[in-house]
């Protein structure tokens, strides 16, 4: 009998070569990309630093000395305003409504799930309807209410509207159609689970990467909201950071303001950002790697 002779094969020098090269070009184009992000934090940090007549003199990169004299200005500015005070104002309502969005958008979007009821498609789509229509749209409509309901310069307004979000109710939707199987809450419910029940200690545990994820979204456009704060809040004790901000930039153009102040303000607004963002972003890791998981 002929001998048959078995060669292992081998790796493709070539196809090889092209994988390492693509690996490069994507890490060079991330590296590219997050100083590209970065820049323009590490440009405000070095602002903040720099005195109103540095500032007027053009851009650069190289720190100054004025980083502690800008947030005593800031912090201790009390013409029209204070930050601390303001800084309280926006964390309330952008807290409460974080936590009132997410809540109710993940019931809503599990009740559209798992329940059968009658219309439930034409539901679906007029909420996704609603998502369409631009907030300015309903403005004037909006501070009629207020006004008529006497809630101009309280919280309520910008904390209860909340409750009703399409996009986040959408988001939770398509994450529970994925990560929620039905055969988890008829188990519940054959256990004698009641439906509040069976929702908040069952289905929301599952939904703690997306729920997270809205969070995030959520508080950071509560916090950055300009617009609807700015309609029904006329008080000074009651302003939030970003009415703060466009009266001190109202101040510069009157050339009475102080352009280190401005970004000091701006760092400070991000910071509880950035603290949310660190506190929330291990939940969206594990539900990253509990994906991988189960693919």
């Amino acid at each position: 009998m002929s001998n048959i002779n078995f060669q292992p094969v081998g790796h493709d020098k070539s196809n090889t070569t092209t994988t390492k090269v693509s690996r490069i070009v994507a890490y060079i184009f991330l590296i590219f990309v997050t100083v590209l992000s970065l820049f323009s934090i590490y440009l405000l940090i070095i602002n903040s630093t720099r005195s109103n007549a540095h500032l007027q003199q053009g851009f650069t990169l190289i720190p100054s000395n004025y980083f502690f004299k800008n947030l005593s200005t800031a912090w201790n500015d009390t013409a029209l305003f204070t930050i601390p005070r303001g800084m309280l104002n926006s964390l309330v309502i952008a807290a409460s409504a974080c936590l009132i969005t997410t809540y109710f958008s993940a019931m809503t979007a599990y009740g559209v799930h798992v329940y059968d009821f009658a219309l439930k498609g034409f539901a679906f789509n007029f909420i996704l309807i609603v998502m369409m229509i631009p907030t300015q749209v309903s403005a004037v409509g909006f501070v009629q209410l207020v006004r008529a309901v006497n809630l101009q310069n309280t919280y309520w307004p910008l904390i209860i509207p909340a409750i009703a979000a399409p996009a986040v109710f959408f988001y939770m939707k398509q994450n529970i159609e994925s990560t929620l199987p039905l055969e988890v809450i008829e188990a519940a419910r054959v256990d004698g689970s009641n439906e509040f029940r069976t929702f908040n200690t069952i289905a929301l545990p599952m939904l703690k990467p997306a729920i997270a994820v809205q969070m995030i979204f959520a508080f950071v456009a509560s916090w950055n909201n300009y617009f609807t704060p700015a309609l029904v809040i006329d008080k000074a004790d009651k302003w939030t950071l970003p009415i703060m901000m466009a009266v001190l930039r109202s101040k510069i153009n009157s050339q009475n303001g102080d352009l280190g102040e401005v970004y000091m303000m701006i760092l400070l607004s991000i910071i509880p950002v950035v603290i949310v963002y660190l506190f929330l972003s291990k939940y969206i890791v594990k539900g990253v790697a509990l994906g991988a998981v189960k693919g």
